[in-house]
């Protein structure tokens, strides 16, 4: 890295930007499905199904698209044209959802154009996500990844912890300037990281066309891990939430518990910058194995001591640790120029375990806070496991 610097900050802001542009489109995205669908004659469940479907091509395509933007770095020095294609697209596309519902009539003709479309645009989102982050490994020294990602989980974590506050304001704007501006911000943010992102060192001799098409080995074992610890992380996080809203509304005697759930969500974005300090001082994996064990410990207390302040800023703050932590670990379990497979296999992970997530709890609301609590419990019990076991196989295998 030029100049010895341990992170290049600039760079790493503007990929926080299309991370936080990510994190408002399917915010977006997830508010205003159901309601396009019922507006566009379907019934409301179909966005469950949708969802699910979206999770699953997920599982293939977030690899795929990770590899092949591996590939690209190999050939042509840049994965940049792999995402501004993907960025063209879902821009484009996210657009074009609710002119569809908006300005079309929902004839037998055109109704089925609808459920293709939020589709495409799902899997166009998947073509870039995972090349675009792999650049961390460019931004940062493998030490100070978790410092970097830090501001990416402040920012995606402020835009997500305001996803319920911020109906109304979504809902005044109507469906068209809202997907409109999160196309806006999305196409934008990532025009601002290409045009800061620190040119490619190309050397003056002819590129060696079999180390091309030879990437250097990977050790399956270490993708298989990356994997499990993706589709564990999404369980317990995605568990963890639904059990600390329920308790909450316990606990308060009330429904209304959007200004908890926020300050929750928000305390857990901004520990993450403290969390990106001491992991760079002590490790990532040693954060990451504290970080759990105190979430999964403080899950298994839930239930018997309810959601009392000091657990639940207790449970933010070490959760803060997990959040940061996922992305470096890929990037550390798999070669430096096969970043975006490694990362593509953690979302590929995620997205299988929401798919079955979906098809099994497909009525949320019915889980009650116990059975919600002990279930993080024993999926972070897992992602305690991967992180252990990473120490044990051979990431990076000599050519």
């Amino acid at each position: 890295m030029a100049n010895g610097k341990q992170v290049l900050w600039l760079q790493v802001c503007g990929l926080g930007m299309v991370q936080g542009a990510i994190t408002l489109s399917w915010v977006i995205y997830n508010f205003y499905l159901p309601k396009l669908l019922v507006q566009f004659g379907f019934s409301k469940s179909l966005a469950i199904s949708l969802l699910i479907l979206e999770n699953a091509l997920a599982v293939f395509m977030e690899p795929l698209m990770g590899s092949l933007s591996d590939t690209k770095q190999r050939w042509a020095a840049s994965r940049f044209p792999f995402i501004m294609v993907g960025v063209l697209l879902s821009s484009g596309l996210f657009i074009a959802i609710p002119c569809v519902v908006t300005f079309v009539p929902p004839t037998t003709v055109f109704k089925f154009i609808l459920p293709p479309l939020v589709v495409a645009w799902a899997l166009a989102m998947t073509v870039f996500r995972s090349p675009v982050l792999s650049l961390l490994g460019r931004y940062a020294m493998p030490k100070s990844l978790p410092m970097a990602v830090s501001v990416l989980t402040l920012i995606g974590g402020v835009i997500g912890s305001f996803r319920i506050a911020a109906n109304d304001l979504l809902l005044s704007f109507g469906p068209v300037v809202t997907f409109g501006f999160g196309s806006f911000v999305l196409l934008g943010s990532a025009l601002v990281l290409r045009f800061i992102h620190p040119p490619q060192v190309v050397s003056n001799e002819p590129v060696d066309k079999h180390q091309a098409e030879s990437p250097p080995p990977i050790s399956f074992p270490a993708l298989g891990i990356i994997f499990v610890l993706g589709g564990s992380f999404a369980w317990g996080y995605r568990l963890l939430l639904d059990g600390v809203s329920k308790f909450l509304k316990l606990q308060l005697n009330s429904d209304n518990i959007q200004p908890q759930m926020v300050a929750f969500g928000l305390l857990a974005a901004i520990a993450a910058l403290a969390a990106g300090l001491i992991a760079k001082k002590v490790g990532n994996r040693k954060a990451m194995l504290g970080g759990t064990g105190v979430v999964v410990l403080l899950m298994l207390l839930l239930p018997l001591v309810g959601a009392n302040i000091i657990l639940l800023a207790t449970l933010a703050i070490s959760s803060s640790f997990i959040l940061n932590g996922t992305i470096p670990f890929a990037l550390e379990m798999v070669p430096p120029d096969r970043g975006g497979l490694g990362i593509g296999m953690y979302f590929g992970g995620v997205g299988l375990a929401m798919s079955i997530f979906g098809s099994i709890f497909n009525k949320p609301q019915t889980i009650s806070p116990q059975f919600a609590a002990l279930m993080s419990a024993i999926a972070f019990g897992l992602f305690f496991g991967c992180v252990v076991s990473s120490n044990f196989i051979q990431r990076k295998p000599k050519i």
